[in-house]
């Protein structure tokens, strides 16, 4: 298997798209933040010392998600047409599940576009919500669904 990020001597290169066709492409990426039950009452009801903890990170994963290109080395600079990010209390984790859906027209993915959102968001809730509690874990950062281009649909098995 090669790996298309490294050239035929082994130095790293951002990879010519310019011969690809441009496609639709979606990508889908799931993560979640555990908490205490305590914390996550503060984020569902509002009463984080910093405010709004579900729409800021939701704004913070859209932004984040449009600039992946600033902070992935390799990555391509893409024309974003949509991002969404839904942030949904889960009492049974306890904490906040996570699921960016991101998505263009063009000769390159949006994998690492979702995947950032979802890792911008993530840490967004966590600095929000340190002050009440430190030990929160962030984990189950993935790609859930890809499609588009010519490896086609990918979809991960159910966690």
């Amino acid at each position: 298997m090669s790996l298309s990020h490294f050239d035929a001597a082994g130095h790293a290169h951002m990879v010519d798209v310019s011969e690809k066709t441009e496609t639709a492409r979606l990508a889908v990426a799931e993560g979640w933040v555990k908490m205490t039950a305590q914390t996550l009452d503060l984020a569902t009801e509002g009463r984080a010392d910093k405010g709004d903890v579900i729409g800021t990170a939701r704004l913070a994963g859209i932004m984040g998600a449009k600039r992946t290109a600033d902070l992935i080395p390799l990555c391509h600079p893409l024309p974003i047409a949509k991002v969404a990010l839904d942030i949904t209390p889960d009492a049974s984790l306890p904490g906040l599940r996570l699921r960016a859906t991101v998505k263009t027209t063009g000769r390159t993915g949006v994998e690492m576009e979702a995947l950032t959102a979802v890792s911008t968001a993530a840490l967004t809730i966590y600095d929000m919500l340190k002050a009440a509690e430190k030990g929160m874990e962030i984990g189950g950062i993935r790609l859930a669904l890809k499609e588009g281009g010519k490896s086609g649909r990918y979809e991960a098995p159910a966690p």
